[in-house]
């Protein structure tokens, strides 16, 4: 993403505050819970107009608050965000969140906490090889879990087969 690479999960806008917030002496001393508590003053964060482009094609035009991009599928604590991503599949996984304020938040979160995320009126969902994305305004984002500095555009590319996994034989 940028020029740099992710292994889990990148992120523009809701989930980059929270990680932000929660990062230092939050996280330290209240663990995991930090982020329930940024998370919940990061929703109060004003949505920004984004351009989606998946694979070359236009796919999502329109206000967000988040724009999540994954390599796999669950988050600590269970948490599943994309039902069908697979780390070895050679794609991404995408979601735009649309929630904007605390109400729609909290049903976005309880979607995803009880079944998926696609299912919420909040986020639509897709799979690519590649993802370019415009902002209106500059948005902070991160890349597994590590704040970043605010950008207006970033592109994904999937780098297929390039980590390689070595694991000892069965005994």
């Amino acid at each position: 993403m940028n020029g740099e690479r992710f292994a889990v999960m990148a992120g523009a806008g809701f989930d980059a505050e929270m990680i932000r917030s929660a990062d230092g002496g939050l996280k330290d001393r209240l663990g995991r819970v930090a982020y329930i508590w940024t998370g919940a003053r990061a929703v109060r964060s004003k949505p920004f107009k984004a351009t989606v482009n998946v694979d070359g094609s236009p796919w999502f035009t329109g206000k967000a608050s988040c724009v999540l991009i994954g390599n796999v599928g669950a988050l600590f604590g269970g948490v599943t965000v994309f039902e069908d991503a697979e780390p070895a599949d050679g794609m991404v996984d995408l979601g735009v969140i649309t929630a904007d304020g605390l109400v729609q938040w909290a049903r976005t979160a309880a979607r995803t906490a009880v079944g998926n995320i696609a299912q919420s009126p909040f986020a639509q969902v897709t799979r690519g090889k590649s993802v370019t994305v415009r902002l209106d305004r500059k948005v902070r984002y991160q890349l597994d879990g590590g704040d970043r500095e605010k950008i207006k555009k970033f592109s994904v590319e999937v780098e297929p087969s390039s980590v390689h996994v070595r694991v000892p034989a069965a005994a």
